[in-house]
Parts: C-alpha cells; structure tokens; sequence
C-alpha cells in the first residue's frame, strides 16, 4: 500500500493497479463495499464495487490506474475551512508524487470532475481530462453554492439539542425535500467553502487555456430538483451539457451524452468505461509522448 501526505499532513492510502506506462489518477474508493452497505448502494443502482470496476477497467486496457478514496478521506478528516481548488490541486499532485507519475492523465465524476478541471488550470503534469457529470461550460456553480449552504445549516441545526433528521430510504420515491442530511456540520461546510472559492469562476477563459486530449460527458436525464429547504434550484448537468456541446467541441473537447442516463446511472462503472476507454486509447499517442522517467 502507497501512502501520499496531503497538503494538511493527513496520509491517504493508494493503490496502483495495472503496469501500463501511461498514468490514469481516479479518485474513487478501490475497496469494494461489503454486508450491509453493498446491499443498499444495489438498491440505489450503485455498484458496490464501482472503484475497483473502474480500475480493473483500466488496467486491463493496459493503462496504470492510481485509485484512491479522495472523497471517504475528506468525510473522515473534513476541512471546513481549507477545502479550496488551490488545496484540491496540491492534494492530487501529492498523490501523483507517492506513485512516481511526473505526468498523468486524470478521470473525476461530479464535483470531483470540477477538480479535475482546476488541476487542469494549475499544473501542466497533466496529460489528459476527463470529467464526468459535471459539465466544463454552464456548470451548477450557483446552484451547488446555494444547495451546500443549505445542507450545512441543516447539518448544523441537526447537531444542535433537541433536533432530529427525517430522511427518505425509498430509491423509487427520492424526493429531496424531504432527504436528512447526515454528515456533519465540518463536513458540510468544507463543500460551502469550495464553491464559495468558485463563485467567479471563468469558464470560457480556463476553457480556452487547456491544450491536452479533454473528455465530458453526463446523462442527458442527469437533472435534479431541489426543494425550497434545499436552496429551491434545479441542478440541470444533462442540460447544461447539451446546451454547450457545439462550443465545447469547436473548443477541442470530446462531448458525450449518454441517453436516458440520471446522475447515479451516468456514473457506474457499466456505463463509464464504454466512455472512457476508447477515449483514453485513442489518445494513446499523446499519452505515451507526454510519459517521462518516474522521478
């Protein structure tokens, strides 16, 4: 097991999977879920052992993909103040460094998408993106401030005395107005304070900046509405993507809309890799031309 020092000095675990030369970072959890918790992602249509799908995915299509539980990790060691595209960025990049990958390729779903695109900006170690349910034009920037506000206060009236959380478990009949939210006030506001940093974002601009091979794509059902307790706004990714596609692709990316596909289905592994393989193969080239000696 590799272990890379992130920025705030917490160790996340790492695992490598393949031996190809070009790098593939997937910041998803490579241990499958088990018991309990694998038979409720089933029921929610989530496969229990999506990262290690994924990278197996990946290596058998002879790409080195380096898979680790980014998000599990910020859950358990939150930063309510600190998680920013700057801290994102230096994360990533540690993780790039304790596997020996001077240059890689990256692939992140929904606002691990977004980081992808913020490292893209930051660093030019990176020879490939490709972002997945959250699109590079028209993103859900305000929308998602709004929607993590409100999670936040919720967390936080929840963890006042006295208070209780009634949620929904029905997949069938998921209505977001009426979902709890369970994680805690640390580790809601840390996402406040991601798209707070982003409120000014310019997406034409950092657009126009990328010059390596760029993959999106998202379900063109991927659309969610959420209740006034939840900010009151519609977090439209399928739309957002189909109303930028002629732009993106005049700006050299390669768009796919996967039809009839929500934000969960869009992400499983069944769906993705159909997706990201061919891409990631045919631009093999640039991949292997962008590949130095590990450092």
């Amino acid at each position: 097991m590799i272990e890379a020092r992130l920025h705030d000095g917490s160790v996340l675990p790492v695992e490598v999977h393949g031996t190809g030369s070009a790098t593939v970072l997937l910041p998803v959890d490579p241990r499958p879920a088990e018991g309990a918790r694998a038979e409720e992602l089933r029921r929610w249509g989530v496969d229990p052992a999506l990262g290690r799908s994924l990278a197996r995915g990946l290596a058998d299509a002879s790409f080195r993909a380096v898979v680790f539980p980014y998000e599990g990790h910020l859950m358990a060691h939150p930063r309510p103040d600190a998680l920013t595209p700057d801290t994102i960025t230096a994360d990533l990049l540690a993780v790039a460094d304790a596997t020996g990958a001077d240059r890689f390729a990256y692939y992140g779903y929904s606002w691990l998408a977004l980081s992808g695109l913020q490292l893209a900006l930051r660093t030019d170690r990176l020879t490939a993106l490709a972002m997945g349910g959250f699109p590079p034009l028209g993103g859900p920037y305000a929308e998602m401030l709004r929607v993590t506000r409100a999670a936040h206060a919720m967390a936080a009236s929840a963890a006042a005395p006295g208070t209780t959380a009634v949620g929904t478990t029905d997949p069938d009949g998921y209505d977001w107005s009426s979902v709890a939210v369970s994680a805690s006030e640390a580790q809601t506001r840390q996402f406040v304070t991601l798209y707070e940093a982003l409120r000014d974002f310019d997406e034409r601009a950092a657009s126009a900046r990328l010059r390596c091979p760029r993959l999106c794509f998202a379900g063109s059902s991927d659309t969610i509405p959420y209740g006034e307790g939840w900010g009151g706004v519609t977090v439209d990714i399928g739309g957002a993507l189909a109303a930028g596609r002629t732009e993106l692709a005049a700006a050299g990316w390669t768009v796919r809309l996967l039809d009839g596909l929500d934000h969960t289905q869009a992400m499983q592994p069944a769906h993705v890799l159909p997706v990201l393989l061919p891409w990631l193969t045919a631009s093999r080239s640039a991949l292997d031309d962008a590949v130095r000696p590990p450092r």
